[in-house]
């Protein structure tokens, strides 16, 4: 039974706390006490015209929120609750909220429109609504329909195919919704915003209109609602048609062909021609289309040119005026443009989509934009120079090498002037175009680079001239110096080329980093190329540098715990800098410790920055958490057993961590730092074996804990087995059941989405790298404790050895388990090797792979089969 709740609503929106969180409570006691009649006032409410906006506006608000949740294991939950919820109050609830979408009150409708596809979302798979679509439906074809109906019901078909999944509807059902959509679109319809609810539902419902795109008729009448919406009097109608032009650009690329001239046409007159909203909408039309191609050209047969789907080649065919229309739009910037990153305008746009049409036909594009690059490159007005600047940097992705090295090699050392030009807009946009030559064309490594001995060195003093720049351009001069840095990464003697200035470029990183005139944006990514110098830096040659270095960011650490803090935000800005500094600490750890003659530099420091480790954790903050556990797991790497002194004090943020459910990056960290530990300590981590158990497994059993730090779990049960060998053994009755278990949600992974693929990849490895670590630690005294397990890990791996694609790096870990399986249990394999059929299959197929590694990792794992068998004998 539905209960008057008006006054509560409007007391929750009170200006007085008291009486805001007395009908706070009201209304969650209500809620928790009768659910069904809570919902049911709660539409009531709604759906009522007699009652306040304010409340009605509320009672929508408070009921989506009840359905939906953007944390999946909260959005379960809810699904659970209401689909528990008896139908006859559903079909009440349900029925209000219809009866809604013909409110007076524009707000309510709206409202009401989003609740109705929220319960969509969750009734519409269990097909527990069959009626919704039809009696949408009815609103449209009813004879006399009010325009403010149809513009609701638009709305709600636009949300309802948002939320649903194409295959939840049946075609009938597909047409109907598309009619509907299409006559409210039409240019007979008098109402704008029917017309503009109806394009908007069309974006959503694109993807469900695949049978009708290809029937060429349908398809055609669709195309020609599209593209007179697009020509509309009203601005945020053309929008709304361009914004379901760029969808189709994506959805149906190969059946666009019959349409293109009238679409460049379309396109080109806004971008020419039209506001800011729409010329945007129509740039990414294009993007989107070369975005299309880029994918093709990668499926793509080199050579015979055989591709299974139709590459059209629209961007190469339109080339010729696709490019001077992107680079007219170049001239269009924005005085403020610079300074504020989130901005995004017309000139910016097309630059994007001009880098875009140069990585999908690459040279073609060169000879196009130098003309307009050299017309414009030396006038006076600003406008005209930073254009030219902008589109040179925009086509560096995509041509070869061969057709862009002159080019570059030519205009270096305009480009370094122009770090000195009085316009900022144009310091800005060359240093963006100095980073992007950097990354693209300075691989020494390979052979090849712009940066040659004879002007590196004035590179390097543009660069540390330039950082001192306003913010915004300090921010991508660190950018340049990154992609400087990390060209000289693995590249032998030419490494040593940047030797001579990476005491200055330190200097002046740090400095850079010191700036009491920027926000952290520019501190932070002063840091972070700090840390790339450190990292591509040339060991032997840079050791003492960075062992200078190492003290400098310590005490800027121990600053941090004398900071002021007065609010939120100086509490936020402190954790900001600590993970920073705790950043540079781990690379410099890293660095320090890869080499055995600089590892020396880390032990003498050891005790003094673990204790600043530890006092960073007195600090309430993820970010530093998460940085300062990295650098940890660096520091135990170095130190070795000595690590093990550390372990008391240490020991309780290991169990914080583990523990950290709602920041679950951290325990995922933790999870992988308590490997690290592992890996240094042996079996000397024993005594916090215990503890460290009883919680993983805890872990592994709660439905809060983000699914992402379940894989790191399982490969860390191999660490500690590695770690502690037979002592694993009072542990294995707990965890390999968990194991098993997961081994079997893999086969149920759905593979059609790219992220569940990637997580079943991630739970196959680490499944696979625990059996490992298992099998190792008792194979020299307990391997036959592994043996009843045996047949169970030879099923799974029977199971991923079907899979088709098969991720290699899961073959890898596959087919090492296999290995340690024979190798841990020895003259016992043959009971289990029973068909060895798969086994020949899979080892064969590696045999014949062009990894290296694979291929070594076979030859290993069939020594280890051949030698079980032989013992046999």
């Amino acid at each position: 039974m539905a209960l008057e709740i008006t006054q509560f609503l409007l007391a929750a929106q009170s200006a007085d706390a008291k009486i805001r969180t007395e009908a706070e409570s009201n209304l969650s006691q209500f809620r928790e006490q009768n659910l069904p009649g809570f919902f049911l006032s709660l539409a009531v409410e709604l759906s009522n015209d007699g009652k306040p906006t304010e409340s009605r506006r509320l009672a929508g608000i408070v009921l989506k929120n009840s359905l939906d949740a953007k944390e999946t294991v909260r959005k379960q939950q809810l699904v659970q609750q209401w689909l528990a919820i008896d139908s006859s109050f559903k079909s009440q609830i349900k029925s209000l909220l219809l009866s809604c979408l013909g409110s007076s009150v524009r707000e309510a409708s709206h409202t009401a429109s989003q609740v109705i596809a929220k319960i969509a979302s969750i009734e519409v798979p269990q097909k527990q609504w069959p009626e919704l679509i039809g009696s949408l439906l009815v609103n449209m074809t009813q004879q006399g329909s009010p325009a403010s109906v149809k513009q609701a019901t638009l709305e709600t078909l636009g949300y309802v195919c948002e939320e649903i999944s194409h295959h939840d509807l049946v075609q009938d059902e597909v047409n109907s919704v598309l009619t509907a959509v299409v006559q409210g679109m039409n240019v007979e319809e008098e109402s704008i915003e029917v017309r503009l609810a109806a394009t908007r539902a069309l974006y959503n419902a694109l993807d469900f209109a695949q049978t009708n795109f290809d029937n060429e008729m349908e398809r055609n009448y669709i195309m020609k609602v599209i593209c007179e919406a697009a020509t509309a009097k009203e601005g945020q109608l053309r929008q709304a048609a361009f914004e379901c032009l760029v969808s189709i650009a994506s959805t149906y690329y190969e059946l666009l062909e019959p349409y293109m001239q009238t679409l460049f046409q379309l396109t080109a007159k806004a971008v020419k021609e039209d506001e800011e909203a729409v010329a945007l909408q129509a740039i990414e039309f294009w993007s989107s289309i070369c975005d299309e191609e880029i994918e093709l050209q990668d499926y793509e047969v080199p050579d015979s040119g055989d591709s299974s789907l139709q590459h059209s080649r629209f961007i190469e065919k339109a080339l010729g005026v696709l490019v001077p229309m992107l680079l007219e739009t170049l001239l269009k910037q924005d005085e403020e443009q610079d300074q504020d990153d989130d901005i995004w305008n017309l000139a910016m746009a097309g630059g994007t989509c001009l880098g875009l049409v140069a990585r999908t036909v690459g040279d073609a594009v060169v000879p196009l934009v130098m003309p307009f690059v050299e017309a414009n490159i030396m006038k006076p007005d600003w406008r005209s120079r930073e254009a030219a600047i902008y589109a040179f940097g925009s086509i560096l992705e995509g041509p070869s090498i061969e057709k862009l090295s002159p080019m570059v090699h030519a205009g270096l050392k305009h480009l370094l002037d122009a770090m000195k030009d009085n316009n900022e807009h144009i310091r800005d946009t060359t240093a963006w175009t100095l980073s992007r030559i950097f990354e693209l064309l300075h691989t020494p490594a390979s052979g090849f680079s712009v940066i040659t001995p004879a002007n590196l060195q004035q590179i390097v003093e543009v660069l540390l001239e330039s950082i001192k720049d306003v913010p915004h351009v300090a921010e991508k001069v660190c950018g340049a110096i990154y992609f400087l840095s990390q060209g000289y990464e693995d590249a032998g003697t030419s490494s040593s080329l940047l030797t001579p200035f990476i005491t200055q470029i330190i200097s002046s990183l740090i400095a850079t980093a010191d700036r009491t005139d920027s926000g952290s944006k520019l501190r932070t990514t002063a840091y972070e190329t700090l840390n790339e110098v450190v990292r591509c830096s040339n060991l032997s040659e840079t050791s003492q540098i960075i062992n200078h270095l190492c003290p400098v960011i310590m005490d800027k650490l121990a600053q941090t715990f004398e900071l002021q803090i007065l609010s939120s935000d100086d509490r936020e800005k402190q954790g900001d800098l600590q993970a920073s500094l705790c950043g540079v600490l781990q690379v410099i750890i890293q660095k320090l410790s890869s080499a055995d003659e600089a590892k020396a530099i880390i032990l003498q420091v050891a005790d003094q920055i673990m204790t600043l480790f530890l006092k960073v954790f007195a600090c309430r903050s993820s970010t530093v958490h998460e940085e300062a556990m990295l650098a940890i797991g660096a520091l135990a790497y170095a130190t070795g057993s000595d690590f093990l002194k550390y372990m008391p004090e240490f020991y309780k943020y290991i169990e914080m961590g583990l523990q950290n459910f709602e920041e679950y990056q951290v325990c995922s960290i933790s999870v992988g730092v308590v490997g690290d530990i592992c890996r240094a300590l042996d079996d000397k981590i024993l005594p916090y074996c215990d503890g460290i158990m009883t919680l993983l497994l805890k872990d592994l059993s709660s439905g809060e804990l983000n699914r992402s730090v379940k894989p790191p779990i399982f490969s860390c049960f191999g660490d500690i087995a590695l770690a502690i060998g037979e002592h694993f053994e009072k542990y294995l009755e707990y965890a390999l059941p968990m194991m098993q278990t997961a081994a079997q949600m893999c086969a149920q992974v759905d593979n059609s989405d790219d992220e569940m693929l990637e997580y079943g990849n991630q739970l196959r490895r680490s499944i696979f790298e625990a059996y490992s670590g298992l099998l190792q630690g008792f194979k020299s005294t307990k391997a036959n404790l592994m043996l009843p397990h045996a047949p169970h890990l030879l099923q799974f791996i029977e199971l991923v050895a079907k899979d088709s694609p098969r991720d290699e790096s899961v073959t890898k870990a596959a087919v090492a388990v296999l290995g340690d399986l024979a190798d841990a249990l020895g003259s016992s394999a043959k009971t289990i090797f029973k068909d060895p059929a798969f086994l020949e299959q899979l080892l064969g197929e590696c045999l014949q792979s062009d990894d290296e590694q694979l291929k070594e990792t076979a030859t290993w794992t069939q020594g280890m089969i051949g030698r079980a068998f032989s013992v046999c004998g």
